[in-house]
């Protein structure tokens, strides 16, 4: 009788009372007859699972497709070669077959009050396509050509280009909503234990072009991901703006933010957006179609958009401006003749005795909150230092002021007559005609 020990995957076993033999076999048949080496884990063969292609990195790999040797470049084998293709453009966090929104990785956790949680978005069945027709482009020796209005206002920033509609809040969706890049910038900061830092800072507004509209400002160590938080940001500063009749401001004023002043006019219908480039972004939003505003001082797009969106914030109605004036509101068209129109009336009127010597009294004055813009004055045209225009004014002298004449009087007397008429009948307008030049002669020569 002996003992001795067995060691079976890594499990010690100890046997005893039983013979020991040459061979073993003994041993190991009656450990299965007693049922001390039933494996329940089944036995699996020992497999390969590394490769050449996930050895090797990806710049070797794609060498061996893409290198030539020195002989081969020098008798033109190089010429059809496959360019690289980096598998990496196009991949966002969070964006894949099915886009999933991460708190913490791809959106903040915290948003206001609000704790966020894992959200999905709809999926996009043309995700695949627009990849493969990235890499190609990128991947193709051609330069990518984009419109004038898909690059924005130049092919090196990516001021002025739309981004799209932010993403949704929750219940909210943001379906008829565009976005706007106002400004991308490199901001950078010294530390005493890291050195300078680098960021790119973002400010983009977006609008449904009805109204509302909401700027904000954001800064990443990449430009995607502070574009992309920039545009959340906004989202959640959604305002609603005032507009006359869906086209315009509602009236004329001046706002200033730091040194930056501007001067924005109300415009008829079909005018345009005459303004700075930023203004133009921020109206496209908004939706104001139709405005000429003039920026002075120092050209900040920070400060441009924040006085402008400060000025229609504190635009005023007609009614409130006839009520702060206590006097009624008249407007006066050139389409209609200058004829008055009544806009709005205050509640009590004042006297002219109420009314102080001092105050402003002028419309225009009133809205650039009394100041006065400087318009530069026209050239006088060319032809003004000829001799003959000298001579046309002296032969046109005697008739400069024939039509004001007219409609004066016959504003005030309804006919064309000096005001001698009632003394001399004859100092009256007579219209020429055929019958009564014959008459006349008739009466004479009777």
């Amino acid at each position: 009788m002996a003992s001795c020990v067995l060691r079976l995957f890594g499990t010690v076993y100890s046997l005893k009372n039983y013979h020991v033999v040459e061979n073993g076999s003994k041993i190991f048949s009656s450990i299965y007859k007693h049922n001390f080496l039933k494996s329940h884990i089944p036995l699996i063969d020992n497999t390969r699972s590394t490769t050449f292609f996930n050895k090797r990195p990806a710049e070797q790999l794609w060498k061996g497709v893409t290198s030539v040797s020195n002989a081969g470049k020098r008798r033109g084998r190089a010429r059809g070669l496959t360019r690289r293709k980096d598998l990496n453009k196009g991949q966002i966090i969070g964006q894949g077959r099915i886009p999933i929104l991460f708190p913490g990785l791809n959106i903040p956790i915290i948003r206001g009050k609000e704790i966020l949680t894992q959200q999905k978005c709809p999926e996009d069945p043309e995700r695949e396509e627009k990849l493969i027709k990235l890499r190609d482009s990128i991947s193709s020796r051609k330069s990518i050509k984009l419109s004038s209005l898909e690059r924005g206002w130049t092919s090196h920033k990516p001021g002025g280009m739309k981004i799209g509609p932010p993403d949704p809040v929750g219940d909210d969706t943001f379906e008829d909503f565009e976005s706007w890049v106002l400004e991308s910038k490199i901001v950078s900061t010294m530390t005493h234990n890291l050195g300078r830092k680098n960021k790119i800072s973002s400010m983009v507004i977006t609008g449904n072009g009805n109204g509302l509209a909401g700027y904000a400002i954001a800064k990443a160590k990449e430009m995607k991901q502070s574009l992309n938080s920039a545009k959340r940001k906004a989202a959640t500063k959604v305002l609603y703006f005032n507009r006359y009749n869906d086209h315009t401001v509602v009236h004329d004023f001046y706002t200033q933010c730091g040194r930056t002043k501007i001067f924005v006019h109300k415009m008829h219908e079909g005018y345009g957006l005459v303004c700075h480039r930023v203004i133009k972004c921020c109206c496209q939003a908004i939706g104001i179609k139709d405005i000429y505003a003039k920026v002075e001082g120092a050209i900040n797009y920070q400060n441009i958009v924040k006085a402008f969106l400060m000025g229609l914030l504190q635009q005023k109605t007609f009614q409130q401006m006839a009520d702060e004036k206590q006097l009624h509101l008249v407007e006066f068209r050139k389409e209609n003749d200058d004829f008055p129109v009544v806009v709005a009336s205050p509640a009590r009127v004042r006297t002219e005795d109420e009314i102080k010597p001092d105050e402003i009294l002028d419309f225009n004055q009133y809205l650039m909150d009394g100041k006065v813009v400087l318009k530069k004055k026209k050239s006088p045209p060319f032809y003004t230092k000829l001799d003959s225009w000298i001579i046309h004014q002296r032969k046109m002298e005697r008739i400069r002021n024939k039509k004001d004449v007219k409609l004066r009087l016959l504003a005030e007397y309804g006919v064309v007559r000096s005001f001698l008429a009632d003394k001399y009948p004859e100092a009256k307008e007579v219209l020429w005609s055929k019958k009564r030049v014959q008459a006349e002669k008739e009466a004479q020569a009777e």
